[in-house]
């Protein structure tokens, strides 16, 4: 075994496609395959004997589906530390909403390129959301057409985050990770993942993905036109202009 690798779970009905994952994850010296399973049932029975660091879901298998398997895992308290990421092939999966409110921390293409799938489980590690800017713009444009939908002014929750809070979470709501909001912002990366930490506990979020989904339906952001970034929805210190810089 590598010492103080990630180690994770491949929970997919293809044989192929497990295999080719646990080569590329395999390959990679910070990273480990300690299982691999067929059916919904199966990754459950694995993940709580294996009790890894992350679980790559597919939502379409046998027995018990992805969806069913992920609540039933996030809600094992001794599996707390276990972070779910859903295998999707499109990223306009009808199942990625239902798949973010079961308990899972994002989600990843099927279609990816292989180099892009060891890093992405290394940001899952790390604590933060999968969630591309394409993909949130997806999960957002579905959610806002349920019924209970968004009010369109900020939420009493919402108005115990500082200026800086609201600001870095409307751009974790973009998309972006840690590391770009930094860059963006010109502060440190541990500067984001403080405002990010404090803004989740004040709201009660278990991680980024109920972030993105929080700050629009307090209307935080604003959805954009196709093509566009989502527009801030406040005014802050250095406020965020949709394409700019912050001043």
């Amino acid at each position: 075994m590598k010492d103080a690798a990630i180690r994770v779970v491949i929970a997919d009905d293809q044989a192929l496609l497990r295999g080719g994952f646990r080569i590329l994850i395999d390959s990679a010296d910070d990273l480990e395959v300690v299982g691999e399973a067929e059916t919904g049932r199966e990754a459950i029975e694995i993940v709580r004997r294996t009790t890894p660091d992350i679980v790559l879901m597919d939502i379409r298998m046998p027995e018990l589906d992805g969806l069913a398997a992920t609540r039933e895992i996030v809600s094992d308290p001794e599996l707390d530390g276990v972070r779910i990421v859903i295998l999707t092939t499109y990223e306009v999966d009808e199942y990625v909403l239902q798949a973010l409110r079961a308990g899972a921390c994002g989600f990843l293409g099927k279609g990816m390129r292989p180099a892009e799938l060891p890093e992405a489980i290394r940001i899952a590690a790390r604590g933060e959301a999968l969630l591309s800017p394409k993909a949130t713009q997806t999960l957002i444009t579905r959610y806002l057409s349920l019924p209970d939908g968004p009010p369109t002014a900020l939420s009493g929750e919402l108005a115990e985050l500082t200026d800086r809070e609201r600001e870095i979470v409307a751009l974790v709501a973009e998309g972006l990770s840690n590391q770009a909001i930094a860059e963006y912002l010109v502060i440190s990366r541990q500067t984001v993942r403080t405002h990010v930490h404090r803004a989740m506990a004040k709201l009660g979020a278990r991680d980024r993905a109920q972030l993105v989904v929080i700050a629009y339906r307090a209307g935080l952001v604003r959805p954009a036109a196709a093509g566009r970034r989502p527009e801030p929805a406040f005014t802050a210190s250095r406020e965020v202009r949709a394409g700019g810089r912050p001043r």
